[in-house]
């Protein structure tokens, strides 16, 4: 099939000319355009105390993303909770780590960090057991990170506060796309429900990463572009190696 038009379900970066979809479209000619597909909404500070989930009863953070760093000092904002000096912050990234600078004294912290995979979050983690960890996260959560921690066998609870709710895409002219490239289940969740009849187009659909692989299976979609594996680490790859082997079948 042959690929015109490309919706990624990202918003767009920051500069589209330094980033790999540019080199897509200046090499294959395709038009590329990005549209978020899920939005996050911080839960209340009411919501959070059903939970029963207390911060000052922890004396470590573990952050995943930016989203968690932001939603976990508002919630504390919002309940008067200060954050004590002590306390220890574990993050998934250096930019993550990095991130928390807009929240803390940096240089007065205890911050550790992975390189952009939980294992090796995990294996910084094991070496803190005395520690009582709280893992702020969505509503909608990879149940790898919990088994991993549960792995762990450190002391931990789960706290929400945040949600992950499908964009309305009414307006959107999905029609007009070859291929559409997914990168969480949350986004294929909002798929399903903006485009119920989605099963019956005749679309290639590209997604990173095994649960958004599995999403799209469990929705009755195929999978023809797939990310990482050994030779596509990154999505823009994998497109690119899929448009290399169309433009040979010419």
């Amino acid at each position: 099939m042959k690929v015109k038009n490309i919706l990624v379900s990202q918003p767009q970066p920051a500069d589209l000319e330094k980033s790999p979809y540019n080199d897509l479209i200046s090499k294959y000619k395709v038009n590329v355009d990005f549209q978020k597909f899920i939005k996050i909404e911080g839960v209340t500070a009411s919501d959070f105390r059903k939970d029963k989930v207390y911060i000052q009863d922890h004396t470590a953070i573990i952050f995943t993303s930016r989203n968690a760093v932001d939603h976990f000092f508002r919630i504390a904002k919002e309940m008067r909770v200060e954050i004590p000096d002590t306390m220890k912050y574990f993050c998934i990234s250096e930019a993550t780590a990095f991130y928390l600078q807009k929240y803390v004294q940096f240089r007065k912290r205890k911050i550790f960090h992975g390189q952009q995979d939980f294992n090796d979050l995990v294996e910084i983690i094991k070496k803190h057991k005395d520690e009582r960890f709280l893992l702020p996260c969505s509503d909608i959560h990879k149940l790898s990170l919990v088994k991993k921690l549960d792995g762990s066998k450190v002391k931990y609870s789960k706290a929400v506060i945040y949600k992950t709710l499908a964009s309305d895409l009414s307006e959107m002219d999905i029609n007009k796309y070859d291929l559409l490239v997914m990168f969480s289940p949350a986004g294929v969740k909002s798929l399903m429900m903006n485009f119920p009849d989605i099963k019956e187009n005749n679309k290639l659909i590209g997604a990173f990463g095994p649960s958004t692989q599995k999403a799209l299976k469990d929705a009755g979609l195929k999978v023809d572009i797939a990310a990482p594996t050994k030779t596509a680490l990154s999505m823009t790859v994998a497109i690119e190696q899929y448009l290399e082997k169309q433009n040979k079948k010419k």
